[in-house]
């Protein structure tokens, strides 16, 4: 269901694919947009018991989206150095593929918290669950990960 990757030697092994999604703050969530045209955007997520997890408004183009077909990827990039005299970079990055849906319940609760944990930072305990707890203006969006895959460049694997 799900291609190859071209360059096999460049696959990153599931366990590093997935340290990848845990290290990176930020990725881009594309989906099917409105008039046939695709819609990516770049957001904060968590990932958190093999899921991808991020807030939403209630309302807007890419609930509109994912209300209307669930299929989504999920890119993040860990690590891009440019090396100019060679023309490239050096990069890590992961992407994953899987269905959209609003998280609801204790589940909701739990990414919640992951979320708020990820980028709360020196924020004391009391105000992360009241965050949590009284935010009821969002979703929190589960990716359900059907398939997820990483690639890293050349002289990365050949360093190992």
């Amino acid at each position: 269901m799900f291609r190859e990757m071209r360059r096999i030697r460049q696959l990153l092994p599931e366990e590093d694919t997935a340290a990848v999604m845990e290290r990176c703050s930020n990725g881009v969530l594309a989906c099917f947009g409105d008039n046939g045209y695709p819609y990516a955007v770049p957001l904060n997520f968590v990932y958190f018991n093999g899921k991808i997890y991020f807030h939403s408004a209630k309302e807007g183009h890419k609930i509109d989206a994912i209300r209307r077909n669930p299929r989504v990827s999920f890119t993040v990039i860990d690590e891009d150095i440019i090396v100019s005299e060679e023309y490239t970079s050096y990069f890590r990055s992961g992407i994953a593929f899987g269905e959209a849906r609003i998280a609801e319940g204790d589940e909701r609760l739990k990414a919640f918290a992951a979320l708020v944990n990820k980028y709360a930072g020196a924020q004391p305990e009391e105000a992360r669950q009241r965050v949590i707890t009284e935010c009821n203006q969002s979703y929190i969006i589960a990716i359900d990960i059907h398939h997820i895959t990483g690639k890293e460049a050349i002289e990365f694997v050949e360093a190992r």
